[in-house]
């Protein structure tokens, strides 16, 4: 059975350990070229590249919708997913796939999460802070950083015929124009107010195929619960 990347990471944090242990009690000897290289694979070779495994990996693994509704506090955000509401817009993409499943925070929330710029990876990093050692907000007043960008909607949507054509879409002279632009909000059109907030959350309806499609992404249960 093949190791898991993981497996690989902490057997090679073992060997660096051990090469490293054989070099300080030896240090005394290490005189010969080769002893050199040994000290160097032990000392920076092997324990950068397991930082740079590990790293990488935790990246990955932080742009997962199951990283991401870990936290308690955002499984009201997870149970917006399953709402049975055709017409409710984290239900509407992530129930028909509109965006990766294993991914969806990820995709529509590029601009502020750790997935970003640097500056959007250290505000990441201050949710995980919060989440240990900060005072966690209630669900109710957790808002973004900075307003939600068109841009986010329009990676998927521009260009789109159902997007292009739709009649709200042209209900001014201009307004599609300004939508492209990010003058006129997708969220504060009169349109699509409503995204995850929404009141009563815990008592609305929720998909008869949450439970299953739930535990085949490794979410938690307090996501659709």
């Amino acid at each position: 059975m093949p190791l898991s990347t993981t497996a690989l990471i902490a057997l090679l944090v073992i060997i660096s350990l051990m090469l490293a242990a054989a070099v300080a009690w030896r240090a005394a000897h290490m005189r010969a070229p080769v002893d050199q290289v040994l000290t160097f694979g032990a000392l920076i070779l092997l324990p950068g590249f397991a930082m740079w495994a590990s790293f990488t990996q935790h990246m990955a693994s932080s742009e997962t919708t199951r990283f991401c509704l870990s936290c308690h506090v955002m499984h009201n955000y997870g149970k917006s997913l399953y709402i049975n509401d055709p017409s409710f817009i984290p239900a509407k993409h992530f129930q028909n796939h509109w965006v990766p499943q294993n991914k969806a925070c990820f995709t529509c929330h590029t601009d502020y999460t750790m997935f970003g710029d640097y500056r959007a990876k250290l505000r990441g990093l201050r949710h995980v802070y919060v989440e240990y050692f900060g005072k966690v907000p209630s669900p109710n007043k957790i808002k973004l950083y900075t307003p939600y960008n068109n841009r986010e909607c329009l990676h998927c949507h521009a260009g789109a015929r159902n997007f292009e054509e739709a009649k709200g879409h042209h209900k001014k002279p201009g307004m599609m124009a300004a939508i492209q632009a990010n003058r006129l909000s997708c969220l504060n059109s009169n349109c699509h107010e409503f995204i995850h907030d929404r009141t009563g959350i815990a008592q609305d309806p929720i998909w008869k195929g949450a439970a299953a499609d739930a535990a085949a992404n490794g979410l938690p249960k307090g996501v659709w619960k």
